[in-house]
C-alpha cells in the first residue's frame, strides 16, 4: 500500500489526513496548495480530508516575490 507524493513513492497510512501527511513529510511552508488525484483541496479541509490508498498527491509551495 502506497501513495505518490510529488512523484515519490511513500507508504500509505490508514486514516492519515492531509495535515498529518504534511507533518510527516516535513512540509513546513505556510502557503501550500495540495492536490489529490488532480483535485485541489482547500486549506481549511487539510485536517479533515483522509488520503486514500494509491493516491497521487501534489504539494505545491507558493512563493511570493518581486
Amino acid at each position: 500500500m502506497s501513495i505518490e507524493v510529488n512523484s515519490k513513492n511513500v507508504n500509505w497510512v490508514q486514516n492519515e489526513t492531509i495535515e498529518d501527511l504534511l507533518k510527516r513529510m516535513k512540509y513546513t511552508f505556510p502557503l501550500v496548495v495540495v492536490k489529490i488525484n488532480d483535485k485541489v483541496v482547500i486549506k481549511q479541509d487539510f485536517p479533515k480530508v483522509l488520503i486514500p490508498d494509491k493516491s497521487k498527491i501534489n504539494v505545491i509551495h507558493m512563493i511570493s516575490g518581486g
